[in-house]
């Protein structure tokens, strides 16, 4: 079946007239007809079909898409093509629309926070090509992602990040806008690298930072005199326009959580956004237990000692509670994963410095993509496989429960 021109959409009963679709479907509509053309697939012939809510963004059974895209009983197509045409946006089995892509693009690190590594470890996976990593975000932009994240590791350590972010600022999601490029790094690099990368296109910059003393700073990240680098990787960030900046810090109780109050007026002194962080089970020395993690109700108790909190607005996927101080200023956010778990609204996937996609921070299985792309697989090869890998994403987590299983890497071999 040739393809047609987009004048060729079915017919929805409107006497040959193209109907007025409200804006969302006529931007979907827009971006199934972008994504056919893109993978060279056939459009569909005129159809009867009266409403694109009926349309293939709508089914998911490969009988009821070829049926809503007109397409006679007789026509032959392979379904693997049909599966790729059914759903541009990439969805799981319990309906999450996953929009988040995360892609570490080194396993090194220059600091060896005590809640992260065990010190004696280094990197334990290699690194892909650049052009490896572009082509993967290539196409799962081609599926509905909308936000690509940097990690690591220590993503600034690698070589080639700047012209990666700037290759990432051409890519156009469905919708037709750029990209939202984000960046977690631990900062030490930063105040050197902040304005190349925003020339390049970075939209946001997360800085981890889990003290503002600086003798517990290098304490927690075996770093000595490392803060007031940080600090001035923060600043640097925000004078380039990154606003707001985050700051995330992992909390350990009787390790860091006399900080608590610290933040907040750091916070507010320092026009940052600072997100608390439940620590998990994610650790190279795998010593968590539940009586260290510091939970959301007793981070907000401790903060109102300084100052009282009102809650905010947040977007459905959006991982951390929003909250601000009682006279408007300095915004904090709490992700509480153990207390309060998010994993129903979860829109995240992963991809590992080597190449392999994770469906969960916690996941203990993992899909290689690499190896595929190695073998001389195709693109639309590719993104059958990973329609196949998201559609069996993890309804949740099961930290704290009986039987609990860790994820099959630490945290700094995924990518935060």
């Amino acid at each position: 079946m040739a393809a047609v021109a987009v004048s060729g959409l079915p017919d929805r009963g409107c006497g040959g007239k193209r109907p007025r679709l409200p804006c969302l479907e006529r931007k979907r509509e827009c971006a199934l007809v972008r994504f056919l053309e893109e993978f060279r697939l056939p459009f569909p012939a005129q159809s009867k079909r009266t409403n694109f809510r009926d349309s293939p963004f709508a089914l998911c059974s490969f009988a009821k898409t070829r049926a809503a895209l007109g397409l006679a009983r007789s026509v032959s197509l392979a379904k693997s093509e049909w599966r790729t045409a059914k759903s541009v946006f990439l969805t799981d089995k319990f309906g999450r629309r996953i929009s988040d892509l995360r892609i570490s693009v080194t396993d090194r690190c220059n600091y060896k926070c005590v809640y992260c590594r065990s010190g004696n470890n280094g990197a334990q996976f290699a690194e892909l090509p650049i052009a490896d990593y572009l082509r993967m975000a290539r196409l799962f932009v081609s599926l509905g992602i909308t936000k690509v994240r940097l990690t690591g590791g220590e993503p600034l350590l690698r070589s080639g990040l700047v012209g990666m972010v700037r290759e990432l600022s051409q890519m156009r999601t469905l919708e037709g806008g750029p990209l939202d490029i984000a960046i977690t790094t631990n900062g030490h690099l930063l105040s050197d690298m902040v304005l190349p990368l925003v020339h390049a296109g970075l939209s946001r910059v997360t800085v981890s930072m889990d003290a503002v003393d600086p003798v517990r700073f290098a304490r927690i990240t075996r770093v000595p005199n490392a803060y007031d680098q940080v600090l001035a990787g923060v600043r640097a960030a925000q004078r380039a326009g990154l606003n707001p900046v985050k700051v995330n810090c992992v909390l350990l109780r009787g390790f860091n959580d006399d900080q608590i109050t610290a933040f907040g007026k750091f916070a507010r002194e320092e026009g940052v956004v600072v997100r608390f962080i439940e620590f998990m089970p994610l650790e190279e020395d795998r010593v968590w237990s539940p009586e260290i993690v510091v939970p959301l109700e007793e981070i907000l108790a401790r903060m109102a000692e300084f100052m009282p909190l009102r809650e905010i607005r947040r977007g459905n996927s959006e991982t951390a509670r929003r909250y601000v101080f009682e006279d408007g200023v300095g915004e904090i956010g709490i992700i509480a994963p153990v207390s309060h778990p998010f994993c129903g609204h979860c829109s995240r996937v992963r991809i590992t410095s080597d190449g392999k996609i994770r469906t969960c921070l916690f996941s203990v299985r993992e899909h290689d993509l690499s190896a595929r792309m190695a073998t001389g697989a195709s693109d639309r090869e590719l993104i059958e496989f990973i329609y196949g890998v998201v559609d069996q994403k993890e309804e949740r987590h099961h930290i704290g429960e009986p039987g609990f299983v860790p994820a099959s890497r630490t945290m700094v071999h995924i990518g935060g």
